[in-house]
């Protein structure tokens, strides 16, 4: 009897302590999972709906594998994403190209800098009346952004069509209407509509072309290739940006973010998911 009880209490002992011993290791793996989830960093970066955002999901899951937890805060405006980075509610944006940071920065005295580019949406020209440029008639009424940073690429893309001169010697990059030159169809340029209300202007058939931006018209279900009756070349410029605030383009998660978006995979992602209405930086 003896014998058996100190069998029973020896396997009672081994049982304990192989018991004792698994939940340690799972302690262990726990602690584990929770220094590795520590170890993670999160990247706030605040973007347009299309494409920018859909480009940031699609490289999301790559910063994962990479420590980086993205997080995307979408926005439907382009006063608000620079306003959140400069208090610093962001720790980037993406959803601008240069002239436009160099505009802000002028304007609000921002801090940011340029951290590296991503990919041109080309400005389209668009009708409901005509189906060419060489259509548009006498005295046509040409609806551009009221943003001032647009109207150098506009009057740009215009003159690069034949359809208008801007002054000789001038920047470009900030032209505005009265630098035109010559006009010799005498077009009337209304510029008094927000840069997220053109489309509606286009589909209300306000005007006789309207001149609007890749991420709306992507945005409002407008294929720019398609729908646009000419398009801005490939070679703009306009390159679309991620900003963060001056010093925070040497943080190690900034730089792979960079190295994500321009990485052959989201590259090929962009050319397959628009068609060339998106143009990724090579």
């Amino acid at each position: 009897m003896k014998k058996l009880l100190a069998g029973l209490f020896l396997s009672i002992l081994v049982l304990a302590l192989a018991a004792c011993g698994t939940d340690k290791k799972e302690d262990a793996n726990s602690a584990s999972d929770q220094t590795d989830s520590k170890d993670n960093v999160t990247l706030k970066v605040g973007a347009s709906n299309t494409p920018h955002a859909v480009i940031l999901d699609k490289a999301k899951p790559i910063l994962a594998k990479e420590g980086i937890d993205l997080e995307i805060e979408t926005y439907t405006d382009y006063v608000l994403p620079n306003q959140d980075l400069d208090s610093k509610t962001l720790d980037a944006n993406f959803f601008q190209h240069i002239p436009y940071l160099e505009l802000q920065i002028k304007d609000n005295g921002y801090d940011f800098v340029n951290a590296g580019g991503v990919h041109i949406e080309p400005i389209g020209i668009y009708s409901k009346k005509y189906k060419t440029l060489e259509d548009l008639p006498e005295g046509a009424t040409i609806l551009l952004s009221n943003s001032v940073s647009d109207h150098g690429r506009m009057l740009s893309l215009l003159e690069a069509k034949g359809l208008i001169k801007l002054k000789e010697g001038i920047d470009k990059t900030a032209a505005e209407i009265k630098d035109i030159e010559e006009n010799p169809k005498n077009f009337k340029f209304d510029a008094n509509t927000a840069p997220e209300m053109l489309v509606q202007m286009y589909e209300n058939d306000e005007g006789d072309a309207v001149l609007i931006n890749s991420n709306f018209a992507i945005d409002n279900g407008l294929n720019p290739i398609e729908d646009a009756i000419s398009l801005e070349d490939k070679e703009s410029p306009y390159v679309n940006i991620i900003a963060v605030r001056a010093g925070d383009e040497t943080r190690p998660e900034i730089k792979k973010l960079l190295e994500v978006l321009t990485s052959k995979e989201i590259q090929d992602f962009i050319l397959e998911e628009w068609k060339g209405a998106v143009v990724p930086v090579q």
